[in-house]
This record gives structure tokens, sequence and C-alpha cells, in this order.
């Protein structure tokens, strides 16, 4: 039984959220501690010039409320972590941060652009360092 698992979750697909809880749910030690995390892709510095100031920031609240409700529809008490940067890395640091000892992560089926550069979930099974479930 796991004590502390994180649950990435893209809120492009917060549909696939609820059933990766459920795993979590299952998996986990009766204290066990489910942290909900969301990355906010960094906009590149030629961009930002051009975004209204605090984008970024209302993004970054905007994904806490919607993982909150996500939390909430699913019936548990959990953390929720949002945080900016590249997608892999930053849930390898939030894992890292929390002494995470499982990652439940969901996949897709893969496009072109995976084969050649790698899905999030992919790399974030080969440079975990603990236990990562893939669930589609």
């Amino acid at each position: 039984m796991y004590k502390t698992i994180l649950v990435p979750i893209d809120l492009a697909h917060s549909e696939k959220g609820k059933p990766m809880i459920g795993i979590a749910r299952r998996m986990g030690s009766q204290d066990v501690r489910i942290i909900l995390v969301n990355v906010v892709e960094e906009v590149p510095a030629f961009a930002s010039v051009e975004l209204p100031r605090g984008t970024v920031e209302m993004a970054r609240e905007q994904a806490g409320k919607e993982l909150k409700a996500i939390a909430k529809a699913a019936g548990i008490k959990s953390d929720c972590d949002v945080r900016t940067g590249n997608a892999h890395s930053t849930i390898l640091r939030v894992a890292s941060d929390h002494e995470a000892d499982l990652i439940i992560i969901g996949s897709h089926k893969p496009g072109l652009e995976d084969y050649f550069i790698g899905s999030t979930a992919a790399r974030v099974v080969r440079h975990a360092n603990c236990t990562v479930l893939v669930a589609r």
C-alpha cells in the first residue's frame, strides 16, 4: 500500500481525473495522501510580451479551482499543487518535493509527435524515482 500518491491531471482531459483518483484510493493505505497536480506550461519570453500582465497567474489560480472541484466531485480531501514549467520535469519535481511513492499518470493514444519527442507519461516513467502507474 502506498502512503503518498501523486495524480497529475491535464485539465484539457479532466474527465480522466476521477478514474485515476479511484485507482489512487484503492492502491493507497488507510491514511493515504493524494496530491492532485497540474502544470501550467511556461510561456516563451517572446510570446509573454504580447500577453496581458498576470495571465499565467490567472491560469494557475483557475487550475487550482478546477483541481479542488475534481477532488470534491471524487469525494476526497486532497492537496492540490499547481506549478508552472515543463510538464514532465515539473511532475518529477513535485513527486520529489512531496516524497511520493506512487505517481498515477494518464496517457493517450500516441500521436506522431510523441514518437519523436516522447509523451509526458513516457518521460515520467523513464525518469521517476518511484513507482509509476500509467492509466488509459
